[in-house]
């Protein structure tokens, strides 16, 4: 052999040594990564060769598919269907798009996942029809149900959860839409219902649990602020503030007020619990300078704030910026000025108080379950971290009863069953509707639920409604669903 042939060897060894760890990198190493990737739309036609898995919420299958006669071999059929689109989403191979748990489970529901490998060589050499795996939620059909009748045609949502785990019990946002019409396999028609929907000025392709357009979470932040002073080791329950009737913001001439118009209760000062059981705005706005914005954020973030979670869906993360100034972050003691907050992270907030001041990552997958009714996968609970020490917690704890109790949140109430919650009342400029909120928790010594609703557009009544008045009812129907009442 001349050199020159022997160069040559070599050179056409290393390409083919390049050529074959490339491409074995892409279909090993890579292939899952790939097979996620919202834009490979070839992962998604493949997806309909298989009968695709079934969604499942309280032992039924709330997605599921069943035989086509075109070329996609399967149609995706969802039940309720407006009731669970902010959980399933939809899937359409004719669009090449998903979304919900359809896009994020798509590879067990598909069964193209790492963890259905030895299912597919056992499905091809037994000649079996090849099928997806089942992805088992953790949301609860009568939770979900009782959440979606009490939003009704109110524009907001609903998130509930279990404080323990993390467990996600109901997803609901409104206003929806019929997943079935954006499944379809007649593309002019999906296309027709999908330009619709995208140009409706209500958004209701947003789901507004965990993404959207951020509310300011009024005064339901209060907590987060009352936790930051307690955590602080300077302020306790009983520790009080100038009770004032205005208040004007430091460097500025603008005044504040609380919600009355008037002082907090009776006396030249009020404590932080009454300030809490009352929503006064005045003394919260004073206790969030006393604090400042850095104690003020380190708090929210300790509960989930600038953070985006995946359970699997991707939430979009609440925001307390940096670099308040004074007036800025006495703005936030009330919840209003730049926080913005989704109903996920103001369940997470009440249910960390309930958890004993521990937060848990928020999920809404229970198990993964293959074709031969064998357990794929079955993702633990995870903590966050811990926002409040316990013995804090529980103070904080007992001053949410109180606003249920004798306070501003008492449309919460459930006979026979402690409750604690907090209402909001949050402004959006001086002529827009307001957001309602309410973020609570049952039973109160022993939790069970810990629940996040927002009412946008006001509920209907621009600025003369309130959390306490619409949310938080529909905050109790959530809470008596999950303890059977």
């Amino acid at each position: 052999m001349t050199k020159e042939l022997r160069r040559l060897s070599f050179v056409m060894l290393a390409m083919f040594l390049v050529l074959f760890g490339s491409t074995s990198w892409i279909q090993v190493v890579q292939a899952g990564e790939l097979a996620e990737n919202g834009y490979n739309k070839r992962a998604l036609y493949d997806s309909y060769e298989v009968q695709r898995g079934s969604i499942i919420a309280s032992g039924t299958a709330i997605a599921s598919s069943v035989p086509s006669n075109d070329v996609y071999s399967w149609q995706r059929v969802y039940t309720d269907a407006a009731m669970w689109a902010p959980v399933t989403g939809y899937i359409n191979a004719a669009l090449g798009s998903a979304t919900g748990i359809e896009q994020a489970m798509n590879q067990d529901l598909s069964g193209t996942g790492s963890a259905q490998f030895f299912s597919r060589i056992e499905q091809t050499f037994t000649g079996q029809s090849p099928q997806g795996s089942n992805v088992v939620l953790s949301l609860d059909a009568n939770v979900q149900k009782a959440a979606f009748d009490a939003l009704g045609d109110l524009q907001g949502a609903v998130v509930a959860i279990e404080p323990s785990t993390g467990r996600i019990l109901a997803m609901v946002t409104s206003p929806s839409y019929d997943t079935n019409l954006l499944a379809a396999h007649d593309t002019n028609a999906v296309q027709s219902s999908y330009d619709e929907l995208n140009n409706n000025a209500l958004h209701p392709l947003s789901n507004r649990a965990i993404a959207g357009n951020l509310n300011p979470p009024g005064s339901t932040f209060k907590l987060v602020v009352v936790s930051a002073a307690l955590a602080s080791g300077q302020f306790t329950p009983d520790s009080t503030m100038p009770n004032v009737a205005s208040y004007t913001l430091p460097g500025t001439s603008t005044s504040i007020s609380n919600a009355g118009g008037g002082t907090c209760g009776d006396g030249e000062t009020v404590t932080i619990a009454d300030a809490l059981r009352l929503s006064c705005n005045i003394p919260m706005a004073e206790l969030a300078v006393q604090l400042g914005d850095e104690a003020i954020r380190a708090e929210a973030e300790k509960y989930g704030f600038n953070s985006t979670f995946d359970m699997p869906l991707t939430s979009t993360a609440s925001s307390y910026p940096e670099g308040l100034n004074e007036p800025q972050t006495a703005l936030t003691g009330f919840g209003q000025g730049q926080v913005i907050a989704t109903p996920l992270q103001m369940a997470m907030v009440s249910a960390g108080i309930a958890n004993d001041g521990v937060v848990m990552n928020p999920r809404m997958v229970d198990q993964v379950i293959g074709p031969d009714l064998s357990v794929q996968s079955a993702p633990e609970d995870s903590e966050y971290g811990r926002a409040l020490e316990s013995d804090l917690a529980a103070e904080l704890n007992r001053m949410m009863v109180a606003n249920v109790s004798s306070g501003v949140a008492s449309n919460a109430r459930i006979d026979g069953v402690e409750v604690a919650g907090k209402t909001g009342t949050a402004e959006n400029g001086d002529t827009q509707p307001y957001s309602l909120w309410f973020t609570g928790f049952a039973p109160a010594d022993d939790p069970q639920v810990a629940v996040a609703v927002v009412v946008e557009d006001g509920g209907g009544r621009g600025q003369s409604g309130s959390g306490g008045s619409i949310a938080a009812p529909i905050a109790k129907q959530v809470m008596e669903a999950v303890l059977g009442r």
